[in-house]
């Protein structure tokens, strides 16, 4: 890389809160110029061998000098990392979770209020699709539901905590009916500013299921030839109402009488992927997630957002380091010679004629 290179990927990368202070770095330069330790002339280099050690530690006391001041100005300056956004490859999908809000849900599997140990097919849904975006980290997940009308709740997002946040919602008391048609139509929508045509898929959860108006599924197969998708329904039967599979006898296999099972075959009948699992119980619910996790995991490019992160302590950290390291050899500094002892009273007066300070 060459340095307009390096240059672009270090302003790109990191950053600073004041940047007028960045003028002080000059200063760093002063331990090159000036030192804070004694100087002391001698009569002639000869008498100081060659040290290559004591260059070193010369020159080391200097660059912790203007290692110390640069890092005071770049902490003072506020230097930090930039948040980026780094583009990584796993396995996962773009999912939406299509809920049915219909007052029904909050029934039991027995087709009752919930008593006793029983839960009601919200609560089961709630816990384990909990779980099941627990185990998918890499996933962009959107929540949407239905009842009377569609409700969008949440836009495709890699903020798990959010999603949890919508998907404990569910088991809030709900409406008397259910739109699958239009619920649809909406979760097909959540897709419009998904460039990742790769890895998605639609999980509608529901009890039951209802007429679609002629005009909504027609506009619900040109959606899904415009925004294709893998499509499953898990279909939370309640004991004793008919199955989606159960094929009815002749005369009673209209839409009117068996809802539940025209809309398996229409949503059959769409020309994507798709994959129906009827359950029963909270443990057939369990083992259909699990299978549609593990069905789920496709190659994936995915954004990783890496928070900004502060470096100001950090370079004071490095200041103080280098200020000990000065301070330490300041403390350590001694004279090259020892002072001489006084001479004794009258010594000038037995001893030879002072020295004369040559010229």
């Amino acid at each position: 890389m060459n340095a307009a290179g390096m240059a672009a990927s270090l302003t790109r990368d990191w950053g600073v809160d004041q940047p007028w202070l960045l003028l002080l770095l000059a200063l760093a330069l002063l331990p090159f110029a000036a030192t804070a330790f004694v100087r002391r002339g001698i009569a002639s280099t000869l008498l100081v061998p060659d040290d290559a050690l004591s260059k070193a530690v010369s020159l080391g006391l200097r660059l912790a000098g203007s290692v110390a001041i640069a890092t005071i100005v770049l902490g003072l300056a506020g230097l930090h990392q930039r948040e980026q956004a780094i583009v990584r490859q796993g396995t996962g999908a773009h999912l939406v979770l299509l809920l049915d809000r219909s007052s029904s849900m909050d029934n039991s599997f027995a087709d009752r209020a919930p008593s006793g140990d029983q839960e009601a097919k919200s609560v089961v849904a709630k816990r384990l699709l909990v779980d099941f975006i627990g185990r998918r980290p890499r996933d962009r997940i959107a929540v949407s539901a239905f009842s009377t009308s569609p409700m969008p709740i949440l836009p495709l997002t890699d903020h798990h905590d959010v999603v949890r946040a919508a998907i404990n919602a569910i088991d809030r008391p709900g409406l008397a009916f259910t739109d699958v048609g239009r619920g649809l139509a909406l979760a097909l929508d959540s897709f419009a500013d998904d460039a990742n045509e790769s890895s998605r898929a639609i999980l509608l959860v529901s009890d039951g299921a209802a007429l679609i108006d002629r005009r909504v599924q027609e506009a619900l197969r040109d959606a899904v030839i415009r925004t294709p998708v893998h499509l499953y329904w898990l279909f939370l039967r309640s004991r004793g109402s008919k199955g989606i599979f159960d094929i009815p006898p002749p005369g009673e296999d209209t839409p009117q009488a068996n809802p539940e099972r025209h809309l398996h075959l229409f949503l059959q009948s769409l020309g994507v992927p798709y994959e129906a699992f009827e359950a029963t119980s909270p443990q057939a619910v369990e083992r259909a997630i699990a299978e549609i996790d593990r069905q789920e995991t496709r190659p994936l490019t995915y954004v990783e957002r890496v928070p900004r992160r502060d470096f100001a302590h950090a370079a004071f950290a490095a200041a103080a380091v280098a200020i000990g390291l000065l301070l330490a050899a300041k403390l350590g500094e001694r004279a090259l010679t020892r002072a001489m002892p006084a001479a004794p009273a009258g010594a000038g007066h037995t001893g030879a004629a002072p020295m004369r300070r040559a010229a």
